[in-house]
């Protein structure tokens, strides 16, 4: 029987970057390749408790567990600490994992390690195997580009050597990328600030380790990041990883079980008339933002499907932290889930617009759909990826703070208004999704890179 060459596929262990590596790793299995996929242990029971209804994933991916390196009863949600606990304790973890399957599945000897580029610090064991080693980027190419260059901001005196911004001037990689506010780099907009120098720490780290990947593949696309990748040239795009773009099965790498009743509800719904509000997988609001949003969502007049975390109010349990009356004032026009079928949301035509955090995942999923989008972004990449919808594919507004730092009810009525009175967004949505979509079909750019990455990994 013929030897299958096997994948090893990590994550970074947070949601935005667990389920683009599981797309990866469906399109791998789908296209002759055995792979095995690394959670932490931690990860690994949220994402097989909520996979019941998500298909074969079973059949076509392995799913295996490491620790984390932090306790049972630690805050994952804290990434500096997990930052420093992931380089400390998963290296010698993968290391005892890679020894026992290739002494155990002796037909299926591992062939190559593929890890989130912001894992990279794994890489120096991978390299003791003599086993291929490449990278993928769940993020924008910007956020690579700006992460790769943390020491010429140093240099410059814009941000000091823990990384704290030194200067509110926005800042240029190259002309025609997107300009970045010091103030809002990946690591520096953290809601706590204390965040920011382990975070920073540990991509100054990743940066060294990361001269030993010998493939590194993004989802991305030459029409989304084109400034980007001729600033990163050795960055292959390989996206938008989307369902309808490499006919991938249903989503899966979720860490809350999708309530897909309110794909139900959209069918009542008439064509472009829903508002459809989520912010992922850490943003928290307090009592007052959470409020305002309830409010400003009401205030529309339109129908609207809100993705409600049970953890999304850090003030109240949720069932408390709605208004006074709001459940009953919007029952016949409004829907709230803990977690959706979003691409499947996305894609549905009664939904209208996207008010989202703008992680790069929804970023791309909206794009990706055609749907306008409402950028009210919380951390890390987030304030990037509103430069791009905002200013430079011009398929959605940004929603602004006052001077308390709080986004009003008013402000999204007036904005959700804007979006769907002016078919300008809607008209540009639908353009650019056009443009990825040829890339990632057949014969397009990024299809051609997915293929020549398969190949790379399948060639002894």
């Amino acid at each position: 029987m013929e030897r299958k060459p096997h994948v090893v596929a990590i994550p970074y262990p947070a949601q935005g970057h667990v389920i683009p590596m599981m797309k990866v790793a469906q399109y791998l299995a789908e296209n002759g390749l055995k792979v095995t996929f690394v959670n932490t242990e931690f990860n690994h029971q949220r994402v097989t408790k909520a996979l019941s209804q998500t298909g074969n994933i079973h059949e076509l991916v392995n799913l295996v567990s490491i620790p984390d390196g932090l306790e049972s009863w630690e805050d994952r949600n804290e990434h500096g600490k997990l930052a420093e606990a992931s380089v400390k304790i998963m290296p010698k973890e993968l290391e005892n994992l890679i020894q026992e399957m290739n002494r155990t599945e002796s037909d299926d000897i591992i062939t190559c390690v593929l890890v989130d580029f912001y894992m990279a610090g794994i890489l120096p064991v991978v390299e003791k195997f003599g086993i291929k080693r490449a990278a993928f980027l769940p993020a924008p190419v910007a956020l690579l580009a700006l992460t790769l260059n943390v020491q010429k901001l140093v240099d410059d005196g814009i941000v000091d050597a823990d990384g704290t911004p030194l200067t509110n001037q926005p800042i240029q990689l190259a002309p025609l990328m997107p300009k970045m506010s010091p103030m809002n780099f990946a690591w520096a907009c953290f809601p706590d600030p204390s965040m920011g120098k382990p975070i920073f720490q540990s991509i100054i780290q990743n940066n060294e380790s990361s001269k030993l990947i010998q493939r590194l593949i993004c989802n991305s696309s030459t029409e989304l990041e084109q400034p980007a990748l001729n600033f990163i040239p050795n960055c292959s795009p390989i996206g938008p990883l989307l369902p309808s773009s490499h006919r991938l099965g249903k989503s899966a790498g979720h860490f809350w079980p999708e309530d897909s009743t309110c794909l139900a509800w959209l069918d009542q719904q008439p064509p472009n008339s829903v508002v459809y509000v989520a912010f992922g997988s850490f943003t928290v609001f307090d009592a007052i933002q959470f409020e305002e949003l309830a409010l400003g969502l009401e205030s529309t007049n339109r129908p609207f499907l809100w993705v409600v975390r049970q953890d999304t109010n850090r003030d109240n349990e949720i069932e408390e932290a709605y208004p006074a009356g709001f459940a009953e004032r919007v029952k016949n026009r409004g829907k709230m889930v803990g977690w959706s079928p979003q691409e499947q949301v996305l894609s549905h035509p009664a939904v209208a617009c996207f008010i989202s955090h703008c992680g790069w995942n929804s970023t791309v999923e909206g794009i990706g759909n055609g749907v306008p989008l409402l950028c009210w972004p919380y951390f890390a990449d987030q304030f990037l990826n509103r430069s791009y919808i905002v200013d430079h594919w011009g398929v959605g507004l940004g929603l602004e703070k006052d001077e308390t730092g709080i986004v009003r009810k008013e402000e999204i009525r007036v904005n959700v208004e804007r979006i769907f009175d002016d078919e300008g967004y809607k008209s540009r949505a639908v353009k650019l999704q056009a443009k990825i979509f040829s890339s990632a079909h057949e014969g397009g750019s990024s299809h051609l890179n997915f293929h020549s990455f398969i190949n790379w990994i399948k060639d002894n």
